[in-house]
């Protein structure tokens, strides 16, 4: 690695719901630096999920990010000439930024809706413990407990 790694910078949290997560959520959403755009999507979103779970969108959206945060992940390593799946925990930030990264590609991934209401649908079947983003999360967990047999190659 050359040169000094980047400075981590402070997201200030997002105006309606004062919250750094949902700004994160904002950013990840954002295409072609067109902010605005993505805040409208994402709290059309959250207008959407009140709507139809008659509980705080916020509370849907943090259960839905622990239900799609993985608690373990593969790597691949090498060792010996022979390349080895070895699960490893995975740091809190990147759990984070996996699980908007699932519910983002499951919402993109359906087609015929706004976006709006793609992203609506994916956050409130994770919450449910539903959707393409927990069935990801599902796979990835179950790679990492199929390769435990390797987690002594980890240091």
């Amino acid at each position: 690695m050359r040169g000094k790694q980047a400075p981590k910078r402070k997201i200030l949290s997002d105006p309606k719901y004062s919250s750094q997560v949902v700004a994160k959520l904002i950013n990840v959403v954002m295409y072609d630096g067109k902010k605005s755009t993505s805040q409208k999507i994402v709290y059309a979103a959250f207008d959407i999920i009140e709507e139809k779970a008659k509980k705080p969108a916020i509370e849907v959206f943090t259960e839905a990010m622990n239900n799609v945060s993985p608690l373990l992940e593969v790597k691949s390593k090498r060792v010996g000439g022979a390349n080895y799946q070895i699960p490893m925990q995975v740091r809190a930030e990147r759990r984070q930024q996996l699980a908007f990264r699932w519910i983002l590609l499951a919402a993109r991934g359906k087609k015929g809706k706004p976006m709006a209401e793609k992203l609506a649908a994916e956050i409130l079947a994770a919450a449910e413990n539903q959707g393409d983003a927990v069935k990801k999360k599902q796979d990835v967990q179950r790679m990492a407990e199929a390769n435990r047999a390797f987690a002594h190659f980890a240091r």
